[in-house]
């Protein structure tokens, strides 16, 4: 069985993973039905674009704007903060790549 991933609206150009993905075909289901195929490792929750995303274009999911490709994205990319930057959350830019920990502040136990 190929990996899949699930796209809520028609609208969305981003579809989230259903389970696990490395390089190759992944199966798109839910507001259409396609196969896909990923560039890279992609962990289950995460998204990956269903086409191609010019830098400053609207990121789509749930059908509505979440945010703004902060450079180029190629469909099977994985999208996520090294290319995209949130339009609800000031600081996403700030937060680390693979644990989502804030970087743009000092633990005081460090």
């Amino acid at each position: 069985m190929i990996p899949r991933a699930f796209q809520i609206s028609a609208a969305d150009n981003v579809a989230t993973l259903i389970d696990e993905a490395a390089p190759g075909k992944i199966g798109i289901i839910g507001a259409s039905q396609q196969e896909l195929t990923v560039h890279e490792s992609i962990g289950r929750g995460h998204k990956l674009a269903l086409q191609a995303i010019a830098s400053g274009a609207p990121v789509i999911k749930y059908g509505v704007q979440i945010g703004h490709a902060t450079r180029e994205i190629r469909p099977g990319d994985w999208v996520h903060l090294h290319n995209l930057a949130s339009d609800l959350d000031e600081r996403s830019g700030t937060l680390d790549l693979h644990t989502g920990a804030p970087s743009d502040t000092q633990s005081a136990y460090a």
